[in-house]
Parts: C-alpha cells; structure tokens; sequence
C-alpha cells in the first residue's frame, strides 16, 4: 500500500477527482505496491501487518471465453489496459478463466502489432504476464474459475466433461504456480452457484458449502496464504431466491470452515432492473427497500463482523432512472460498511452491462466512475514502462449482446443458463497462424502469384459480426485483396492483417501489415469486425493476387 501524509494524500484525491470527472487519465505520482499476503480478522481484510484492506477490483473478462485471452488486446496493450484500471482507482483485477483454457496451446484475439510479446504465449503462460503486469502497477489479482468450459456457465462447480476432481486439480495447479506470488491474492472458486445448487443441504451432487469447504482446503494445503473466496447460492434454504451466486443466509448456521483459520471472504453477486426485473424493484418503497434486502442475503456477514464480504459481480450500463437509484445506493452501502468489492467490468463488451471504457477500450466512462468515485481511490497511480511501445488501431464501435443474467426462480439442471461474459463477443484474431512455408527447389519454376481464401464466421449479434478468412498462398505474393457481398454491412469498424472499404453492399478487403505479402504456401488468418444488421454466412470470395 502507498503511504501519504495527510496533506498530499488530500490535495492528491481532489486533483484526481477532477481529472477523473474530466475523463482524463491521473498521472503517476509515485510507485505503487501490491500489499501482499491478505488474511480476514472479524468482517475485515487485514495486511500481515494487521492493517484493514479493502478490495477494490474490476472484473478484466477474456481468459474464461474461446479466446482464452483478456479480450480488448486487439485493441489496446496490456500495459494500456493496467494503466487505465490503476488510473480509475482500482487496486485489484478480478481474472475470470476456464478450465478449459488452462489447458490450451494457444490463445488468440490478440493484436501482434500491439501486443507482440503475447501472441506466442499459451493460456497459462499469459495468464502469468497478466498477473506480472498488473503487478508492475501496483493491482493485485484474484484468480476467477468462471466456467468450466469456455462455452457457458455451469450451475455447479462440475460437468459431464469436468469433474470435480479437475476443477481441484486445476486449483492446486494453479496454487502452485503462484505460491511464490503475493500480487495473487485470492481464489474466487467457482462463479454463480445456482439452480440445483444448494448450501448445506446434505447432497454431495450439489451442496456447494460442502464442495466449497473440500477445494478451499485443497488450495490452501499448498498455499496457505490465500483467500478463499466462495459465492453464495441463487436458492436459499427457506424458499427465496435471488441472483446467481447471490445468497448466503443460511451461512449464519453453517459457515465455510477451514483447516487454515481467517481465509474465507463471502462472495454474492448483485445486478439491477435492466438485467433482471427482480421483485424488489418494483416495491413501493424502492430503493429504500434495498439495504434490508441486502442485509437478509449477505450483508449482515460484515455487519455482525462475522466473516469479510467482497461483492464479487455488480454493474450497469446506468441508462435509467432505477439503475441510477440502483447504483447510488449500493455505493452508499459500499462506502458505509466498508466491504471490498469488483465491479463488472472493465470491458466495454459485457452486454447487460457495458463496462468502464467506451468501445474503443480507451474512453473512460465518466458517469460510472463519477458515481463510483465513494468507493474508488483515484490519483497518484504509477505508470510502469510499457513491455510495448502501444500504436494505434481501428477502433471497434459495436458491442456484442450476451443473453439475460439470471432470473429469481429455480433452473433445471438440464439446461445451463448464460453468465454475464458475453458468449457472442468479438473474436479478433491478430496473430497470423504461419504454417510451413515451402520454398521451391533450385530446378523448379516459380510458380505464378495466386492465392486461396476461406470464410470463417466468428460471432454475429444484432448489430454486427466478426469474421475470419484463412488466405493461403499458391505462388509468391506481393499484393492481395479478397471482396465479398454482404447485405446489411453498414461499416467495417475494425480489420488486423487487411485493410478493409465498403462500398454499396460489397467489401473489399487487402491483405497489409505481416499479412501483406506471403511466400508461396503461406497461410495466415487475418479478419474483420463490422457494423451490420445482418451477418454474410457464407458469402461467396472473389480473390486477386500478384
């Protein structure tokens, strides 16, 4: 933690304030530390030193997707990114992942000319930068199991594909790569418990307080230093329901219990109307009703200093009058009772919810900083030397539109329900996928420049699609272009490996940058974002070479 005079520490917060209400990004002031190992002592983070903490996170969403990779670094670098959530006044990143993307080659999505350190990275290597960077300024990481597969959320910790022995595998895994790591601060260990799940219902398929208490234990047998985040359950023992991973009454009778002592912090999840028309919100007492709501699920943990409560998921795109109510009552609550937090999400992406940067990932969302600024610690944030010197790209103005967060009544088993990670985001993928490149013999003809082109459909939503087309090289080429029809296509607002027009209903696309020329069999995958009402399925290629 940085440590002030009461003076400069003041000025600091009202120059930041300003700046953050202009939308500027605060200056580093001074090296920024990561505070270490954490521990709990009543209702309250504690530092080893026994100073009381409070988790100020947002959620850097990605690594849980089939990108296997934080999304937006097709546009930004990693270091831009780190920067902007320091700037804003966060101290941790929530780093949702999948099990499946532990154990992928590749990630992709990733912008070479921007980031090209990272291209060559697996999952778990980058997940290592990730963290080192967030380091470097001055952000802490807790570790977010957020699905099993990159697919969709699962209602418990397990699937058909992933056992639960995989998913504490994974866990142990992942707590020893890190042991060594105290920016690594806690494991958030699996994302929204709902439907069947149940806490402390005797079920061994689906008590999620006893699988809880079993991968807890497992983590800290090889880190004991850990927190252990657990998130509560969308049904409650006496009948009432709330959001995914949103409710933990019953802990009061039977909390998570440790065989290393103050590691637990309880984790609900919170959303507004626009995500979910819960009954709450249409009382005739609303938004007063909401603390007492609050106190009955989860609140009353750190009001009756029973155990720390860090809100693992709330955000809005703040469009309404309720969501505004909504949102300056939380953050009052926030503020009032001290509770650690992570906000969803830094990413622009998120579809209910938005995030904390416009589309282009550089643009600040004033007004939800502003009405977060009770509860952030703006100003005074370093700014680490870049690994990468960042340049600009397209900047993407679409947002993809995932499916609703949860609603209050009981989900079948059978049928998994979405997470607040969209599923449609755009799938960009930067980083050309070389295949061997053959070179003719010494008594061989060259042969004459020509190239091939497949359309790969990414993702579509109700106002654009993202593509990719896999161009290989017959003969040695100097210059490409690839044109298609696509009706609805209003504008291309991004491209990596061509550059892309539209004119009428036709785009035309020419390879540039590392996919400008190709030697002969070279393959790459370049592709392209648009604004469309409709997205091309399979549209016919028409392709030039020389």
């Amino acid at each position: 933690m940085r440590v002030w005079r009461a003076g400069l520490r003041a000025a600091a917060v009202a120059v930041a304030a300003a700046l953050l209400s202009a939308g500027a990004v605060v200056p580093a002031a001074s090296a920024a530390t990561v505070p270490g190992w954490l521990s709990t002592k009543g209702s309250t983070i504690v530092t080893a030193s026994g100073s009381a903490y409070t988790i100020k996170a947002t959620a850097w969403f990605g690594m849980e997707t089939s990108n296997c990779a934080p999304h937006g670094l097709w546009s930004i670098s990693l270091d831009e990114g780190m920067d902007a959530i320091a700037a804003m006044g966060f101290n941790t990143i929530r780093l949702p992942f999948s099990n499946e993307c532990l154990a992928a080659k590749s990630s992709n999505s990733i912008n070479a000319s921007v980031n090209p350190g990272l291209v060559s990275l697996s999952p778990l290597q980058l997940m290592d930068t990730v963290i080192a960077r967030a380091k470097a300024h001055g952000l802490s990481v807790i570790l977010d199991r957020h699905r099993p597969d990159s697919g969709a959320q699962s209602e418990l910790w397990y699937t058909g594909q992933y056992s639960e022995k995989r998913w504490i595998d994974d866990w142990k895994m992942l707590a020893a790569r890190y042991k060594n790591e105290p920016a690594v601060i806690g494991a958030d260990l699996h994302n929204e418990p709902h439907g069947p799940a149940c806490w402390n219902c005797g079920d061994a398929s689906r008590d999620w307080r006893a699988a809880a208490t079993r991968a807890g234990n497992a983590v800290l047998s090889v880190n004991p230093k850990l927190l252990i985040i657990v998130e509560g359950v969308e049904n409650q023992r006496d009948g009432s329901a709330t959001w995914w991973g949103g409710g933990l009454k019953d802990v009061r009778a039977a909390p998570v219990t440790l065989a290393v002592k103050n590691r637990v912090v309880y984790s609900p999840h919170e959303y507004p109307a626009t995500v979910h028309a819960q009954s709450w919100f249409s009382a005739a007492d609303y938004p007063a009703n909401l603390e007492g709501i609050w106190d009955a699920n989860w609140g009353y943990l750190a009001r009756e200093n029973i155990a720390p409560v860090l809100l693992g998921e709330f955000g809005t795109k703040l469009e309404t009058a309720s969501d505004r109510a909504w949102l300056k009552t939380l953050v009052a609550y926030l503020a009032k009772t001290k509770m650690s937090y992570a906000y969803w999400s830094f990413n622009p992406n998120s579809g209910d919810t938005g995030g904390l940067v416009a589309d282009d990932w550089r643009t600040w969302q004033t007004a939800k900083l502003t009405a977060l600024r009770p509860i952030l610690t703006p100003g005074a944030v370093p700014t680490p030397k870049p690994t990468s010197s960042p340049k600009p790209t397209p900047k993407p103005t679409s947002s993809p539109k995932p499916t609703p967060k949860p609603t209050s009544s009981p989900k079948p088993t059978s049928s998994p329900k979405p997470t607040p990670t969209p599923t449609s985001s755009p799938k960009p993928t930067s980083s050309p996928k070389p295949t061997s490149t053959p070179r003719p013999s010494a008594s061989s003809s060259p042969k004459p420049a020509g190239i091939t082109a497949s359309w790969i459909p990414q993702s579509s939503w109700g106002e654009g699609y993202v593509a990719e087309v896999e161009v290989t090289a017959t003969g040695a080429v100097s210059r490409w272009q690839v044109s298609f029809e696509a009706p609805g296509t209003t504008d291309v607002s991004n491209a990596w490996g061509m550059n892309c027009s539209l004119a009428g209903t036709t785009v035309t696309c020419r390879g540039a940058d590392w996919a400008a020329a190709l030697a002969p069999g070279q393959t790459v995958r370049v592709g392209l974002q648009a604004k469309a009402t409709r997205a091309p399925s399979s549209p016919k290629l028409t392709v030039r070479a020389s």
